[in-house]
């Protein structure tokens, strides 16, 4: 799933990790660059299953020694990507998000808020992507209510429309997007399982940052560093 922006400095690739450019680059706080990072790892990662390369990129992840709880997430997703098999993750990739009919879980807002697909929420999302000047890329024939092209349009609106990142989340990921990583942390395969761990606690987080008054402090500082390799090339 890739959604794609009108504006130059919001356009994504089709895999939807490409880096940010060298101005907008400049004019990111460290904090912003690394929610950017997080945001298109999720996206990555519940959009397909990972190859070798991404694998191997998690298994080495250099991640802080303390108690805290995202940490320790970092930590579940990093051993969990060292024993995995990419063909084992396609394999649960499909039984999990896709299915022949459909996955053990439906990656949808619209599933999420009202127990079936492509109804008033997805309206409502579409209604505000146009405003904002997104669309779905041509090739892509997953409605724009998927978790993943949703995470992906927030890191495009904290890299290049910041003012906007708050209302989108509070409006469109809020209300169910916590709720869907609880429970892909309950299906039985251990790498999905800790996506799902580190995609709650990460978005708790968000829900904390993204309010109007803009007090809350940022996430947590302590994250590994995801940018040393672009996960765009795996």
């Amino acid at each position: 799933m890739s959604m794609t922006g009108t504006h130059d400095a919001c356009e994504l690739a089709k895999d939807s990790m490409t880096e940010a450019s060298d101005e907008a680059a400049l004019s990111l706080s460290g904090y912003d660059g690394l929610r950017i990072d997080i945001y298109r790892l999720l996206a990555r990662l519940l959009r397909e299953a990972p190859d070798a390369d991404l694998l191997g990129f998690l298994a080495e992840l250099e991640v802080a020694e303390d108690n805290g709880n995202l940490q320790a997430c970092w930590r579940a997703l990093s051993l969990a990507a060292s024993t995995a098999q990419p063909e084992n993750l396609e394999r649960a990739h499909f039984r999990h998000l896709i299915g022949v009919i459909q996955g053990e879980l439906l990656p949808y807002a619209s599933w999420y808020l009202t127990g079936s697909l492509m109804e008033m929420p997805l309206v409502e999302l579409r209604r505000d992507l146009k405003r904002l000047g997104y669309e779905r890329a041509p090739d892509v024939k997953e409605p724009e209510d998927h978790i993943a092209a949703m995470l992906e349009v927030m890191a495009m609106l904290i890299e290049s429309d910041p003012d906007q990142q708050a209302l989108f989340f509070q409006r469109h990921l809020a209300p169910w997007g916590s709720d869907f990583m609880v429970d892909l942390s309950r299906v039985d395969t251990p790498f999905y399982a800790s996506v799902g761990q580190l995609g709650h606690l990460f978005l708790q987080q968000e829900g904390a940052l993204n309010i109007p008054d803009g007090t809350s402090p940022p996430i947590d500082a302590s994250a590994p560093d995801i940018s040393r390799q672009d996960p765009s090339r795996t």
